[in-house]
């Protein structure tokens, strides 16, 4: 099955998953976090997806961040709902420069570069691709 990642934020949630054979890591959604659960659900009765990867963030000193809060709730209600999917926190410190830098240098406009939700899931994408670098996928 497919891995999907999670770049989670109070407000908008960014999403990506790999192809079938985990070979790429593509940008996939962004959705509103109050959204977010439902929106899995629906993915999830469409398509196979074995291990969900949730950003991790953490401060420059290693420290969780104040988002942490809310994404190890998220991550208990996925196990529960999901036994059959791994759930993974995946450290994503510096996803979201990565994220605008990669925007920016893609020659998209700057008023594109200002979507915040293309960031979100360009962040996923780079958690996801991260991820699949560390286990060799």
């Amino acid at each position: 099955g497919r891995i999907l990642s999670i770049d989670y934020g109070t407000k908008r949630t960014g999403l990506a998953v790999t192809d079938p054979l985990r070979i790429i890591a593509n940008a996939l959604e962004t959705v509103e976090t109050k959204q977010l659960e439902r929106w899995l659900a629906d993915y999830f009765s469409k398509n196979d997806v074995d291990i969900i990867v949730l950003g991790k963030p953490s401060q420059m000193n290693g420290q969780p961040s104040e988002t942490m809060r809310y994404i190890e709730p998220l991550a208990g209600r996925l196990r529960h709902a999901y036994p059959d999917k791994e759930v993974v926190a995946y450290d994503e410190r510096f996803t979201s420069v990565l994220a605008q830098r990669t925007i920016r240098e893609s020659g998209i406009g700057k008023m594109a570069r200002r979507d915040k939700a293309l960031v979100d899931k360009v962040s996923a994408a780079i958690i996801l691709q991260d991820y699949m670098a560390s286990k060799g996928f």
